[in-house]
């Protein structure tokens, strides 16, 4: 059973590369956006990137960095399956992670300008932002000292596999084709 982990910056594409390995791969896809979504409707809340930040800090901070992934990670584990779970933004919960047998970390990455156009187009409930707000949400996410916030420099550079997705769906495809072969 593999378990691979998917971190990375906003709209790079890491939902393309899961869909690309369920699809393709077989793999089972467990998504920490998905489980926070569920806690923040169940609190009657609206679900946009400020709840989502918000609720996942909250958990961390209540139960440790690693909690939301734990959870997933028990739940993929029962599967026996290979899974994939997104997105990892914590650096306790790569260590969480690490401590498990099959666990691979793999980074997406893209220009920023590039990402802010992916997400204007696939315009989800927390993508309809100005490019001002989506460099201060990033800049907000990119770096703590709080190991219950999000770090996803530091995720990045933990990275087993960094996938720089600048190109085509096709190109995005050859790249992580590419890593697979190294995985398997």
């Amino acid at each position: 059973m593999i378990i691979i982990g998917i971190t990375g910056t906003l709209g790079a594409g890491k939902g393309t590369v899961v869909d690309y390995l369920v699809k393709e791969k077989g793999f089972i896809h467990f998504s920490v956006r998905g489980y926070l979504a569920e806690v923040i409707q169940k609190n009657g809340e609206e679900v946009n990137r400020d709840t989502l930040t918000h609720t996942a800090n909250e958990l961390r901070k209540e139960h440790g960095p690693a909690y939301i992934i734990e959870e997933l990670y028990r739940i993929a584990q029962s599967t026996g399956k290979d899974c994939i779970i997104e997105s990892i933004r914590t650096p306790g919960e790569i260590e969480s992670l690490r401590k498990q047998k099959g666990f691979v970390l793999l980074a997406v990455d893209a220009d920023l300008k590039t990402r802010y156009s992916r997400i204007a187009l696939r315009k989800s409930e927390t993508d309809n932002i100005s490019f001002e707000t989506f460099k201060s949400n990033e800049e907000r996410e990119m770096h703590s000292d709080d190991p219950n916030k999000q770090n996803l420099a530091e995720c990045i550079r933990q990275s087993d596999h960094v996938i720089n997705n600048n190109g085509t769906i096709e190109d995005l495809h050859k790249l992580i084709e590419g890593v697979m072969g190294e995985i398997v």
